[in-house]
């Protein structure tokens, strides 16, 4: 399973960005995935998840005015839309596979993070 990470980069406060994930190896409508972040000294959480097989989304509430989880099951990828981006979204967010709830322990499979910088 190798899950490939994104469209992390640079980004002033107020701005948007747009995470990839692509996925290979495994069996997509079985799964679902999600967007982690972890910042430097704080726990990992979870942003965003979706399931593949029916679509169903969980966004953590603080996040869901300003994240927008999707994915294209054509191409086995899930993407994250992030903006009015803050300093505090500062972090890296790493995308996981698996059949557990959207949580980190839930998660089986990790991809590489990328890292988004929120800063003027």
């Amino acid at each position: 399973v190798q899950l490939q990470a994104s469209g992390g980069g640079l980004v002033q406060p107020g701005g948007s960005l747009k995470l990839s994930c692509a996925a290979s190896g495994v069996t997509p409508n079985s799964v679902t995935i999600g967007w982690f972040r972890q910042a430097p000294g704080k726990e990992r959480e979870a942003v965003s998840c979706i399931s593949f097989s029916d679509g169903s989304t969980f966004t953590q509430y603080s996040l869901s005015d300003r994240f927008t989880i999707s994915k294209d099951n054509a191409k086995n990828t899930v993407y994250l839309q992030m903006n009015s981006l803050k300093p505090e979204d500062t972090a890296i967010y790493f995308c996981a596979a698996g059949t557990g709830i959207c949580d980190p322990d839930g998660m089986d499979y990790w991809g590489k993070g990328t890292q988004v910088t929120v800063s003027s």
